[in-house]
């Protein structure tokens, strides 16, 4: 057997003073620091990390809890006074854009949980640099690279890409493609 099954069977059960005391930790840390190596490396591989030149780990840290609008103080606001916020993008794809506008030299491959707590989620991010000759000459990464920019931001990651609606079938969702906006804009 090898080390990523032992590894993928650790963290579905993973030791929860130990996470409890990493994430005491990141609390008091920054809201995105770059990492030397994944915490969760069987998930990070998965998803296209390798450890080479060209390649980072960041963690991001993001708060929990409903999205909600501040509520109308002033004269009478039926339409207004809903302060629930149905947001169009999930907690992932957040995190993925916030780290794009910080490191705007690199480009989003993917990102994972890593842990969450009462107040935080907390996410890793894998980063690939653009110009990074390692990065241009490897097989997978190479045409990613040479793609159009800024993914994260478009909405092109695999989280961006379930917050569209993209993961169902054409079939079952035909107002996904190209997009929503699009579609509607089709039939007026």
């Amino acid at each position: 057997m090898s080390l990523t099954k032992y590894l993928r069977a650790a963290w579905k059960k993973p030791d929860i003073l130990v996470l409890r005391a990493r994430m005491i930790e990141w609390r008091k840390g920054n809201t995105i620091v770059k990492v030397d190596k994944p915490l969760r490396l069987d998930r990070a591989r998965s998803l296209g990390y390798k450890a080479k030149k060209g390649v980072v780990v960041v963690r991001v840290r993001l708060k929990r809890g409903g999205h909600k609008k501040t509520r109308p103080n002033k004269a009478r606001r039926t339409k207004r006074l809903h302060i629930r916020k149905n947001l169009r993008l999930n907690y992932k794809e957040i995190a993925e854009m916030r780290v794009a506008k910080k490191y705007t030299n690199m480009e989003v491959l993917n990102s994972y949980l890593i842990g969450k707590d009462g107040v935080h989620y907390f996410y890793e991010v894998i980063l690939v640099d653009r110009v990074a000759p390692e990065i241009k000459s490897d097989k997978e990464l190479g045409p990613f690279v040479k793609a159009p920019k800024k993914r994260s931001l478009r909405g092109l990651t695999s989280a961006g890409r379930k917050a569209r609606g993209l993961r169902n079938s054409p079939v079952k969702a035909p107002k996904v493609r190209p997009s929503l906006r699009a579609n509607r804009r089709r039939g007026n």
